[in-house]
């Protein structure tokens, strides 16, 4: 490896013999043709090893290859290169008076590893990332280029894909007319008596925050589109200055709040894009379950909330709306999604991960593909329901295993 080459959080070193930055899509084709083993890695938000090609492997970047973001207004859709981030691809978008439905609390991560992994925002009524993707280019095993769109069998297999079944090069993804939102954010908000559906419901969308350090919610932060009523949250106290969700961080790097109006791009994300939100100085872990479990599962963690606190910076509580990507944690189901960032002490994080997952298993917790976990593999497979229908897209497009590393195999089966 000509470079050493570490995740964003830096608890991943990556093992390949070789690291790649293509610039073009020929020499891209020509990389993967010529390798047996190849990984992507995207904006580098991962925080496990799903990335990792291993020792033998080629580590590929596509953030060199020439940036696209081409709108078509008329048809109210973008086509985008993999490489490219959201903050990027939402004022371009914007700029031509449209918006996509929904962005992760990050601006800052790519378009292709976020749908990849089952990376979303919150909002009873929104789904994942991946849900807006209406096609997917991928140059696959033989650096051949395969295009998969909606109504095609394959397709709702091909865009949370955990990498495997090829390079994601672009997508395209449907977009609305542009909207603004106002930011509130409301603070202790008590588990007891807790109306989730009703709170949840309460804007388009909707995060609760709590470090686990005593029962209840420090901060809810309500964003409402301004072409919808205004929220009626009677059950918490409204901020009287900007806050950041991590107790004792500056809210600087947050976007703006107190109900001042601006565009979607510049609200539904926590943080702005201009600002980094933090130094990488953590590790993460986040759960999907089914959105009805949303009490009871909170009141398993108050449960251990002290084991949990001691290793915790913030638990952010989100809702996803159902979608029908084989491979997505909030497939088939409406699901609520509990977000974990840890202190960057994975050997004081694995136990206390462990022991959450065991308080929710009762609730068939899926996993963030992209972030820490210990569920086993037969569990995985359990929870769900289409990997046998991916396990047989991934041997189709690739049968000799070419993108499949040791997490990938572990994930299928394999």
């Amino acid at each position: 490896m000509t470079q050493v080459v570490t995740n964003w959080a830096r608890n991943i070193t990556y093992t390949a013999k070789e690291f790649h930055r293509p610039h073009s899509l020929d020499t891209l084709r020509a990389l993967v043709a010529g390798s047996a083993a190849v990984r992507v890695l995207g904006s580098g938000h991962s925080f496990n090893t799903i990335a990792d090609p291993g020792a033998e492997g080629v580590l590929l970047s596509i953030a060199g290859l020439p940036p696209v973001i081409d709108v078509d207004p008329a048809a109210r859709t973008v086509r985008v290169s993999g490489g490219v981030r959201y903050a990027e691809l939402a004022r371009t978008v914007h700029a031509h008076g449209l918006a996509l439905p929904n962005m992760a609390s990050l601006p800052h991560i790519s378009v292709a590893g976020s749908v990849a992994t089952g990376t979303h925002g919150s909002g009873v009524g929104n789904g994942s990332l991946a849900s807006s993707v209406r096609e997917v280019e991928l140059v696959v095993a033989d650096g051949t280029t395969l295009t998969l769109a909606r109504g095609d069998a394959r397709f709702d297999g091909a865009v949370t894909s955990l990498g495997a079944l090829g390079v994601v090069t672009a997508l395209t993804l449907d977009l609305e007319p542009a909207f603004e939102v106002e930011q509130h954010v409301y603070t202790e908000l008590p588990l007891t008596g807790l109306d989730f559906a009703a709170v949840a419901g309460s804007g388009y969308s909707v995060s609760l925050f709590t470090d686990w350090r005593e029962p209840g919610f420090r901060q809810v932060w309500v964003k409402r589109r301004t072409d919808r009523p205004a929220p009626d949250f009677p059950w918490a106290a409204p901020a009287t200055e900007p806050l950041h969700p991590v107790p004792g961080m500056p809210a600087v790097n947050c976007t703006e709040q107190l109900g001042v109006p601006g565009p979607w791009h510049e609200r539904l994300p926590h943080f702005r894009a201009e600002f980094t939100p933090s130094s990488g100085d953590e590790l993460q872990s986040e759960y999907l379950l089914p959105r009805s479990a949303a009490v009871d599962a909170l009141h398993a963690v108050d449960g251990i909330r002290g084991t949990v606190a001691a290793v915790l910076q913030i638990c952010e509580v989100r809702t996803v709306a159902a979608d029908a990507q084989w491979l997505s944690p909030a497939y088939g189901r409406d699901s609520v999604a509990l977000h974990f960032t840890w202190t960057d002490d994975t050997e004081a994080v694995l136990p206390v991960v462990g022991r959450l997952e065991e308080v929710l298993e009762p609730f068939d917790p899926r996993p963030h593909w992209g972030k820490v976990f210990t569920v086993p593999a037969a569990a995985l497979r359990r929870r769900h329901p289409r990997l046998d229908d991916f396990r047989a897209l991934a041997r189709a497009l690739d049968p000799s295993g070419k993108f499949a590393n040791v997490f990938v195999r572990g994930v299928l089966g394999d």
